[in-house]
């Protein structure tokens, strides 16, 4: 099947417009890789943008490893190229892809894995997935949904299988998680890398160090059996400057995912340096990981931030401390009434504004095993002090199979009397499962805090 890019990325107003997305909901114009376009904007009668290639590299483009090889080169390059790269460079670690999900959108995406597959290629390394879009012993336990479920997925177990052909780990390793050190796809500091998964792009550049930008679902994989990607924006050194300054200074410890979501949508795709909050995270260990995954997960999913620094925390900012700063940044404050103002600003998005919650979701991006224990002694505690025998309703803790495993390991009671009590473990995505067409009509979800 050949890769047709021509009406993508031909270099001029078109891609302009076809790449800024927006305006997005919060109103801003956002290209959605955690990079702006901004500085390869051109006149459209000036030389579309080129990027210098090794011999090598011009070798597989003019086919001398395969037609196969040749496009997906071509494409590589004319991604990059699109967003002012000026070289390829090559890919370390191990792979993750956000494409776990099999439905007729991505029948285009499956045959073009399958004539990688059939060429005999794979991908540079091993490589980690997001979760199976469905858990029919945990979630999907009626066979009415589970019928619903397999109908939405229907090509489920046709990306699987091309997954597995082109070197994916088995499915114990699918999570959006990636980076636990259950799991272990935890690239060094430093590495370069092509994923998309969006919170795990944020934690991996953020936390870990690494350097990727937000790829879509799809050209991530191209450039991972490549085992080259373009640089540019969050791969190269000044596109990983802090355009915002955010200063924290709540009175106390602040809900993660909101302060999150306060920062994606005042920056949007910028690189925020967060300050004030090493007084509540300490250092990096297993506590504060989870609440770094919350935070910046939001930051992803309420803009899209790929990246940002923490002040006395992330090892940038350990490095490099303000001089992270871009010249010109701005400066945003998130106090009390801050936190306050987001919190009763974010929308009732049910489909019946009054209605009861039905399943409790918690885990979205994947617990870690710190987070599983926390939650398992907050619900049982509070169960226990009120006398209740079981939960109101269905609450699911999502987590990698390894991660679970672990926690069964060191807690078997503890998951005993979660199970007693109507709490389950899921290795799926709640995003997903919310997916299932009309679902939202007579199931309506609540996270906790």
């Amino acid at each position: 099947m050949n890769i047709d890019t021509k009406t993508i990325l031909t270099g001029d107003e078109k891609l302009d417009k076809h790449l800024e997305l927006g305006p997005d909901p919060h109103g801003a114009m956002c290209t959605g890789t955690g990079h702006s376009r901004a500085h390869v904007k051109h006149d459209p009668s000036a030389p579309a943008h080129k990027m210098t290639l090794t011999k090598e590299e011009q070798d597989i483009m003019d086919g001398k490893k395969g037609k196969v090889l040749a496009k997906l080169m071509k494409t590589v390059v004319q991604y990059g190229e699109a967003f002012g790269a000026d070289k390829l460079v090559d890919l370390g670690g191990n792979p993750h892809t956000v494409l776990m999900f099999g439905n007729d959108s991505v029948i285009p995406i499956i045959d073009i894995f399958n004539e990688c597959a059939d060429a005999g290629l794979k991908a540079y390394a091993p490589y980690t997935l997001d979760p199976r879009p469905n858990d029919l012993y945990n979630l999907e336990i009626e066979p009415e949904m589970q019928y619903k479920i397999q109908q939405c997925y229907n090509r489920q177990d046709e990306m699987e299988k091309v997954h597995l052909r082109l070197g994916a780990k088995n499915m114990n390793f699918w999570s959006c998680t990636c980076y636990w050190p259950e799991v272990g796809n935890a690239p060094a500091e430093g590495t370069n890398l092509a994923w998309s998964e969006s919170s795990a792009v944020n934690y991996s550049n953020s936390v870990l160090g690494s350097r990727s930008n937000r790829n879509s679902g799809g050209i991530e994989m191209l450039c991972n059996i490549l085992g080259k990607a373009p640089h540019f924006g969050l791969m190269t050194d000044e596109g990983r400057k802090a355009k915002w300054l955010i200063e924290v200074k709540t009175t106390v410890e602040p809900q993660w995912s909101v302060v999150g979501g306060a920062i994606g949508m005042k920056v949007m795709e910028d690189v925020p340096f967060i300050a004030g909050i090493d007084r509540y995270l300490g250092q990096v260990d297993s506590i504060s990981c989870g609440k770094l995954k919350d935070m910046g997960a939001a930051t992803a999913t309420n803009g899209a931030v790929g990246l940002y620094h923490v002040e006395n925390i992330t090892p940038e900012a350990i490095e490099q401390g303000r001089d992270l700063l871009a010249e010109g940044y701005q400066t945003y404050v998130i106090d009390d009434a801050e936190i306050d103002r987001v919190r009763k600003d974010y929308p009732n998005l049910w489909s019946q504004k009054d209605a009861k919650p039905t399943r409790a979701f918690v885990g979205c991006p994947h617990n870690s095993f710190h987070q599983l224990y926390d939650w398992g002694m907050k619900v049982t505690h509070a169960l226990a002090n009120r006398g209740q025998a079981k939960v109101a309703i269905p609450l699911h803790l999502f987590c990698s199979p390894l991660v679970f495993d672990h926690f069964l390991d060191e807690h078997s009671e503890l998951v005993r009397d979660l199970k007693r009590v109507g709490v389950n473990f899921t290795n799926t995505c709640p995003l997903t499962f919310a997916g299932i067409p009309g679902i939202t009509e007579t199931e309506f979800f609540i996270t906790l805090k």
